[in-house]
């Protein structure tokens, strides 16, 4: 026994010498982010970074609110605030029900707005005002006054009318339904347009995946955006949704939301030059970071996704907004507030006061860094990380240099990252740029490829060469003739630089180029079925210089060809959060003596509720079902119908790629 013992302590003396310790293991890797340059978006806009304004801010005017938000690269402020937009009576500076502070009037939030350097956008009262009474405002604010007023919403957020259920906007007239929003749309756009035909009119939509999108109330041709976008087609320049992602900041919900309000736009207008705004949005909740760095973090992100997507203003709800639900969020005290600036409020038995008034907020830098890292005429383009916690966006500076805005979305992790490009050469110089952390009351100008836990980062970096004389980016390419796996896409011809034009490329966002031509149409081939795809062309001249890359051309290739079997889904109903799919399998082929129908959810915040018609189960996000007794034997051209209840917390995109018996389905 003391042999053994003496034996064993032996090698508990040896182990430190044995075993690598800590202090001398490898450094974890560092994150890959890459920037392709050929894969651009949209361009960005002299609108992008905005806030809203309210009639019952007291210092709504005031210089230093105005200094404050000039600081941070406002470039939008939005009057006269949220609801009250719907009670408020701009010629008696009276909102009925609500409180109007004193030195808030229209011709105050104009004199602020200019010292801010903003353009102001004004939001015409729809509840309880009159087509009439919103032309007599833009009269006085364009022609007797000379303020150049060009954004005008009718209403806010009418849709919470009651029509879809609890009221909480102001709406007077008898007929709540969207069919009569869209008339009154035509008529304040005609009388407001009679007076200064220059003025861009906006409607009110549903944000996609949010309540209450997609509902189809008793008596309408269809959901709210349907039937206003269809009817009011003619008369509107921009339409508008507000976006509260709450507990959850939901940044994977941004591009589907954008893209699907692209294509009912599309869908139900059939003009491609209606733009978006986000004119209400926050990513704060007390336990989210209303006030403190992960809720900035999130708005660098959503600004950036939403510009980046085609929104042309995206602006912070609110200015000014109070306290609220105090809490601790990543080391500091979270004040609930949805402002960002600080209103000096205090909780009712005083215990906890918000710092001194106007006190910049953590989301203010957030808006702040989105200035610096992109200004009006660059282009964002593509950027994609190894890492789910480190977030990448990039643009291009019309000089040809590059920004690249890294977040760090970890509370507690630091992540180096190495930069690759596609599509561009950097030089030897040292990136510059900005930088702000976890706490900290304002930007710095010491950004690092070492991200801190919580830290927003801008990287500019300086291309190698900057020639002159390329040629222009080709103009919005559009798409045509879509099958499963082909489309043809068409282009404006580009403009010439110093050489002449020798070829258009087209390049998919994903990676690779689909074909060149000489021309300006190219068809595509070698698709993949129910495929979202987003492509870009670009300009090569002679000498081989390249243009930047179009703004982006997003499509969705179809079912394959109809084979062996057809299924079709119907949105038989939806309430909102969830839906009922009505599915058709039509047998093209032999006749079936029992049959497995499967399919996936196109999105993680999917799922299955229930299904009848067959037995349903869901695994993975794969979702099977299996015939009924009733059902198992399917004739050669018969058609079966079962349904499913489908939930979703996000922009709903519905089902597509189904295999029946193995075999895919047209």
């Amino acid at each position: 026994m003391p042999k053994i013992l003496l034996r064993a302590a032996s090698l508990l003396l040896l182990t430190p010498l044995l075993t690598p310790t800590a202090a001398f293991a490898d450094p974890p890797a560092p994150v890959p982010v890459t920037v392709n340059a050929r894969a651009g978006l949209a361009v960005v806009p002299d609108t992008g970074i905005g806030a809203n304004h309210a009639v019952w801010d007291t210092t709504l005017g005031a210089n230093d609110t105005a200094d404050l938000l000039k600081d941070a690269g406002v470039q939008v402020v939005r009057y006269p605030g949220g609801s009250y937009s719907d009670i408020y009576h701009w010629e008696t500076h009276t909102a009925p029900g609500g409180y109007v502070a004193p030195n808030t009037d229209f011709d105050t939030f104009i004199a602020g707005a200019r010292r801010t350097g903003a353009k102001p956008m004004v939001t015409a009262n729809y509840g309880t005002g009159t087509a009439e009474e919103a032309a007599g405002w833009v009269e006085y604010a364009n022609v007797t006054k000379g303020y150049g007023v060009k954004y005008w919403e009718i209403g806010n957020e009418n849709y919470g009318n009651g029509r879809y259920g609890t009221p909480w906007e102001a709406d007077e007239r008898a007929d709540k339904s969207p069919a009569e929003y869209a008339r009154q749309v035509i008529a304040y756009a005609d009388a407001m347009k009679a007076v200064d035909p220059t003025i861009k009119i906006g409607a009110v939509l549903t944000t996609p995946g949010e309540w209450p999108d997609g509902i189809t109330a008793g008596g309408d041709a269809g959901p709210w955006n349907q039937v206003v976008l269809t009817n009011a087609a003619a008369k509107i320049d921009f339409v508008i949704v507000h976006w509260y992602p709450g507990a959850t900041n939901r940044t994977d919900r941004i591009a589907d939301m954008v893209q699907l309000t692209k294509e009912q736009v599309a869908k139900y207008t059939g003009r491609s030059n209606i733009g978006i705004a986000m004119t209400e949005f926050n990513t704060g909740s007390s336990a989210n970071g209303a006030t403190t760095q992960p809720g900035a973090v999130a708005a660098a992100d959503s600004y950036a996704q939403l510009l980046s997507g085609g929104v042309f203003s995206v602006d912070w709800w609110n200015v000014h907004n109070g306290l609220g639900a105090v809490s601790q969020v990543a080391g500091h005290t979270d004040y609930g507030d949805f402002g960002l600036l600080s209103s000096a409020g205090c909780t009712s038995d005083g215990t906890v006061c918000e710092p001194a008034f106007n006190t910049p907020f953590a989301p203010y830098y957030a808006l702040q860094m989105m200035s610096k890292f992109v200004r009006p005429g660059d282009q964002f383009v593509k950027a994609t990380t190894g890492n789910p916690a480190v977030v990448a966006h990039a643009a291009r500076r019309p000089n040809g240099d590059l920004a690249v805005l890294l977040l760090n979305t970890s509370h507690d992790t630091t992540h180096a990252v190495s930069l690759g490009y596609q599509g561009f050469t950097p030089s030897a110089a040292a990136p510059t740029g900005w930088l702000h952390t976890n706490g900290a009351s304002s930007l710095s100008t010491s950004p690092s490829t070492t991200l801190a836990p919580l830290s927003m980062t801008t990287l500019v970096i300086k291309a190698q060469a900057n020639p002159s004389g390329l040629p222009g980016a080709p103009g919005q390419p559009v798409v045509s003739n879509v099958t499963g796996t082909t489309a043809t896409v068409t282009w404006p011809v580009a403009t010439a630089g110093s050489r002449p034009i020798s070829k258009y490329e087209v390049h998919n966002q994903t990676g690779g180029q689909l074909g060149e031509t000489p021309g300006t149409t190219l068809n595509l081939n070698n698709l993949i079925p129910n495929t979202r795809y987003t492509v870009n062309v670009i300009t090569r001249d002679n000498g081989g210089g390249t243009s930047r890359p179009s703004v982006p051309l997003t499509f969705t290739t179809g079912n394959p060809t109809p084979g062996g079997c057809k299924v079709t889904v119907t949105d038989a109903s939806n309430w909102g959060n969830g839906y009922v799919g009505s599915v058709d399998i039509t047998n093209l082929g032999d006749p079936i003596d029992g049959w497995t129908l499967t399919f996936k959810w196109p999105r993680t915040w999917q799922s299955l509720g229930s299904g009848w018609n067959g037995t349903w189960t869901e695994s993975a996000g794969t979702v099977t079902v299996t015939n009924a007794d009733f059902n198992k034997t399917v004739a050669t051209g018969t058609t079966i119908n079962i349904g499913y209840v489908g939930n979703y917390a996000g922009p709903n995109i519905y089902p597509t790629g189904f295999t029946l018996n193995g075999r895919v389905c047209g």
